[in-house]
């Protein structure tokens, strides 16, 4: 038994070692594109090998899909707000600069380009990132630590920090930035049963939000 937990336990380090690879070459700039096409593909083959579904790490249909709507556009809207309005300016404020969103400059006043971002965003970002960090890498770090209530605390800030790291393009700050974000989803997602749905719909909103700002150059950080 004890080996068997032993063994178990090694396994979950080689997945979460193997996961935190792959985002520390994207930090690098040796990941092509984004960091998501490879870290799916990486999860699909490590839940093949253990004969698990999708549903294991939350991807699954929530109990009130009309309820997991409502919560999961609140909780975009509010995160985003927050992130502009009072988490970001304090960021800036303790590191005496804005997060880096220059690269993104090329959305403003540009439609076609907007809508484009926009579907990126939702398959990359909304879903990708979430089955990703959230699903996928909150999982296996509480499996790793015992997958108690502390262990599922460990989780979400590990995943949080790792998650934050992946944006290292934004600067210090937008690497705080997101890493608080992160948390923040994490939670929700640990409030809502391990469910992804509503983080899910959450960091879609959001990133929707921030793209229509950045449209009407009305985000920080454009340069």
């Amino acid at each position: 038994m004890v080996d068997q937990l032993r063994t178990s336990t090694a396994r979950n380090w080689i997945e979460i070692i193997a996961f935190a690879s792959i985002v520390v070459a994207d930090a690098m700039g040796l990941v092509p594109i984004t960091q998501t096409l490879f870290l799916v593909p990486l999860i699909w083959i490590l839940l093949r090998l253990r004969n698990e579904r999708w549903s294991t790490i939350g991807f699954r249909r929530p109990e009130s899909l009309k309820q997991a709507i409502v919560l999961g556009v609140l909780a975009g809207v509010l995160l985003e707000l927050l992130a502009v309005f009072v988490t970001t300016p304090g960021i800036s404020a303790l590191f005496g600069v804005e997060p880096d969103y220059s690269e993104l400059k090329g959305i403003q006043g540009n439609l076609t380009l907007l809508l484009v971002f926009l579907c990126f965003s939702w398959v990359i970002a909304a879903f990708g990132e979430e089955i990703c960090f959230r699903g996928f890498l909150m999982k296996r770090l509480a499996q790793a630590f015992g997958e108690n209530r502390p262990a599922w605390i460990a989780s979400v800030l590990l995943s949080s920090i790792l998650f934050g790291w992946g944006h290292t393009e934004q600067g210090v700050s937008g690497w705080v930035q997101e890493g608080l974000s992160g948390l923040w989803l994490g939670i929700l997602f640990l409030a809502t049963k391990r469910n992804l749905a509503v983080p899910i719909i959450a960091h879609g909103v959001s990133n929707t939000l921030a793209f229509v700002l950045i449209y009407l150059g009305r985000y920080p950080g454009l340069g």
